[in-house]
């Protein structure tokens, strides 16, 4: 069963940089479909950025397009989100997941998910 175990969340001035990572644990890893999601506290988990099996197509949410980059590394099993121009309201418990369809920017459409990890920008 695949699991995903997220890294490289901290704290980090508004204007600042993190990279998160994702690490899954299949060799299979290819074959899913991953994204990134977020929760802020009292808030509802929202997408911020998907991409395909190879890595041709990404999709981001409209708050995080121009400063994040989703990417991914096949031969590594690794994700990762590079979050450039951090604002305070990106303060939020970022999640990786996966699925093995073309999911929508639903949370539902994902069935596997990590534990997170929290990113906390500072203004």
């Amino acid at each position: 069963q695949l699991q995903l175990v997220e890294s490289g969340g901290g704290l980090v001035q508004a204007g600042g940089s993190l990279r998160l990572s994702c690490a899954a644990s299949v060799h299979t890893f290819s074959s899913y479909y991953m994204g990134w999601f977020r929760q802020a506290p009292g808030k509802e988990r929202e997408f911020v950025a998907a991409i395909s099996w190879s890595g041709g197509s990404t999709n981001y949410a409209d708050s995080v397009k121009g400063r994040f980059t989703i990417s991914r590394d096949n031969a590594k099993k690794m994700l990762y989100l590079q979050m450039n121009s951090l604002k305070p309201e990106d303060t939020a418990v970022y999640s990786c997941a996966a699925t093995t369809i073309v999911p929508t920017n639903r949370a539902a459409d994902y069935d596997y998910w990590g534990q997170g990890t929290q990113v906390t920008v500072s203004s």
